[in-house]
This record gives structure tokens, C-alpha cells and sequence, in this order.
């Protein structure tokens, strides 16, 4: 066997063990390197004779020739194995179901906002918001609280200033200051949002959220805001029925002053709106107080107004039967499964609230 056939018999020997393409690499500088054995053989033909050159170059060529077809043969083979092997790796098996996704659900807080929202629009009422850092003028002085007010204690608000100019609000009436000193009447605006109180218990919270309402015309009397409180508690509820009083109360920004009662029954240790011989307080309200109007740049001889305000998760606690006020922040996501609400379903009158 002359020199060059154990050169080629060498080759195809080697090139049946390559699995990778830098050991293919490899094999591709040990035949036709610099220093390969296929370029050493090249050198070899300055000692020939030309009869002898002739015949050596074409068969050296005829190896070297077949040396590259077989190398780029096996450079489109191990790479062909490398995309089949990733693609079986990586496939996805389309008769497999498809995996459970758990889907987000709405706060009852933030769905009852959604409904309270969309009974009000429907008799004209707009959305109206304002800051959680409040001045002590439109918190307190500007809704007549006098001075000597328990409200205005440190054991009852968060202030962030050591002389109380700054504080969180603990109610969303500063929404209505703001608004009237903006605008000019009438007014007919609800005010949801965060308000902020020193106090912690079942039925408590330092951070809860809280609805103001406000109603500012020529001509409004007390009559308005029953007919419109009447209407919301019987929309909301979803009882056309419902038993409601208007017990005297007093607030320093309305006179008259009255707190909202409904009734209710106990059956099978839960509570039952509608009717029944208890009475269960769930929002308060009044006239605006002359005062108030003044603050806010508003002749009371020509205008007047009612107020209102409730605890939306008090209502949401009432509604939906949670008990524990705590439990709407604590961020348990079973929780929130069983008392949440479906995101694409939104509350609104013609439909239902609560589907």
C-alpha cells in the first residue's frame, strides 16, 4: 500500500469517530494543515521527476479533494444532529392539556367603590379625588372643627409636622374644600378614597377608605338628600324594600346633622338587610354647614347643600359578609379568590352590581 492510500485509509478511519465539530476541526488541520500529512506530501514533489510529478499531483489532488467533500459531508452532518437533538429536546407536546392559570380577582374594597360609583353617576354625581398629605386647614378649620376638637388630637390623626400644619387626612371631606374653591356651584361630586386614623381593631384600621358625597345648588333641602340616600341604600343593597331612619346626630360641618340607619335580622348567626325589628348606623350626612360654604367662598343665602359620608369597608363588610376588617389587608390570595370578583365583570345598574 503506497503512502498516500494509508494517508486516505487514515483519514476515513479517524473521520468515523468524529461527533463534534471542533474534533472535526481538528482532523481538517491534522490532514491539510500547515504541517499536515497531505501538505507534507505536496513537498515531496520538488524530489520527483516530471513523469512522476504529473502522476503523484493528480492523485494527491483526487485525496485532498475527497478529504474536503468529506469533511464538509460530515461538517452538515454532526450539525443536522445538533438541530434535531436540540428540536427533540425542546419540543412541546400540543396533545398535552394546557396548564391551569389562576386568574386575578378585583378587592371587594375596590369593587364596591366600582359600584358605589355607578349608582352616583347614574343621578349625576362626577368622581372627584384629592391627596392623602392634607393641610390642617382643609382637614379641620375649613369644615368648621372648632379648636378644642377631640378629632384634632394626636391620639386620633397622623401629623407629619411637630406644629400640625400637615397631616393624613382622616376623612375625604377635604375633597369637597378643594373642589368648591376651585369651581363654582352647583356642585355634585362623590369623593372615594384612602384616609388614615389612629386606631386598630376587628372593626378598625389606621388605613381604611372612606366615600364622601356632596350636593351644592340653589334650593336644596333636606328632602333632596333623603331621596338620594334612599335611592343609593336600595341600589346598593340590591332590596328595593329596605327599611332605612334618619336618626339626629351632629358633625360640625352639617346642620342638620343625621346618621343613616338600616334594618336588619339575624338568622343563622348572619345579618340580613332589609327588614327585620334591629337597626344597624352605616353612613352619616347632614346639610351643609353655612360655615363651610363661607370657607369656601359660597354665599349660603344663595346657595345650599348636603353632605354625606360612609366607610366603604364597612359597607363591603356588610355586603359580602366579611368579618373581620383586618382580613382586606393581609394580602391572602385565598382569601381574595373567595371574596374577589371577576375583573372583566363590571358593576354597573342595568346589569346588576354583584353578579
Amino acid at each position: 500500500m503506497s503512502e498516500l492510500d494509508k494517508i486516505n485509509k487514515n483519514f476515513v478511519e479517524k473521520l468515523n469517530k468524529i461527533k463534534t465539530k471542533e474534533d472535526l476541526q481538528n482532523l481538517k488541520s491534522e490532514f491539510l494543515g500547515k504541517n499536515g500529512f497531505v501538505t507534507n506530501e505536496f513537498k515531496k514533489m520538488s524530489q520527483l521527476n516530471l513523469d512522476q510529478k504529473k502522476e503523484f499531483s493528480i492523485k494527491l489532488n483526487e485525496i485532498k479533494n475527497n478529504i474536503n467533500n468529506n469533511l464538509s459531508n460530515k461538517f452538515t452532518e454532526i450539525e443536522n444532529n445538533e438541530i434535531n437533538k436540540k428540536l427533540s429536546d425542546e419540543k412541546i407536546d400540543i396533545t398535552l392539556p394546557i396548564r391551569s392559570q389562576k386568574e386575578g380577582k378585583i378587592h371587594p374594597v375596590s369593587q364596591v367603590i366600582d359600584e358605589i360609583s355607578s349608582i352616583f353617576s347614574e343621578i349625576g354625581y362626577s368622581v372627584a379625588e384629592g391627596p392623602d398629605v392634607e393641610t390642617e386647614y382643609n382637614n379641620f378649620t375649613a369644615l368648621n372643627t372648632p379648636e378644642d376638637h377631640p378629632a384634632r388630637d394626636m391620639h386620633d390623626t397622623f401629623y407629619l409636622e411637630k406644629n400640625k400644619k400637615v397631616l393624613l387626612r382622616t376623612h375625604t371631606s377635604p375633597v369637597q374644600i378643594r373642589t368648591m374653591q376651585k369651581g363654582k356651584p352647583p356642585f355634585k361630586i362623590i369623593a372615594p378614597g384612602r384616609t388614615y386614623r389612629c386606631d386598630s381593631d376587628q372593626t378598625h384600621a389606621p388605613m381604611f377608605h372612606q366615600l364622601e358625597g356632596l350636593h351644592v345648588d340653589r334650593e336644596i333641602t333636606m328632602a333632596h338628600l333623603k331621596g338620594c340616600l334612599n335611592y343609593f341604600i336600595q341600589e346598593f343593597f340590591e332590596i328595593k324594600n329596605i327599611k332605612m331612619r334618619f336618626r339626629p346626630s351632629h358633625f360640625p360641618f352639617t346642620e342638620p346633622s343625621a346618621e343613616v340607619d338600616i334594618g336588619y335580622r339575624i338568622e343563622n348567626d348572619k345579618i340580613l338587610i332589609g327588614d327585620g325589628d334591629k337597626w344597624l348606623e352605616i353612613l352619616g350626612c347632614g346639610m351643609v354647614h353655612p360655615n363651610v360654604l363661607k370657607n369656601s367662598k359660597i354665599d349660603p343665602n344663595k346657595y345650599q347643600g348636603f353632605a354625606f359620608g360612609m366607610g366603604i369597608d364597612r359597607l363591603a363588610m356588610l355586603k359580602y359578609g366579611i368579618n373581620d376588617l383586618r382580613s382586606f389587608f393581609e394580602t391572602d390570595f385565598r382569601w381574595l379568590n373567595h371574596f374577589g370578583f371577576d375583573p372583566l365583570d363590571l358593576p354597573t345598574n342595568y346589569r346588576g352590581l354583584s353578579r
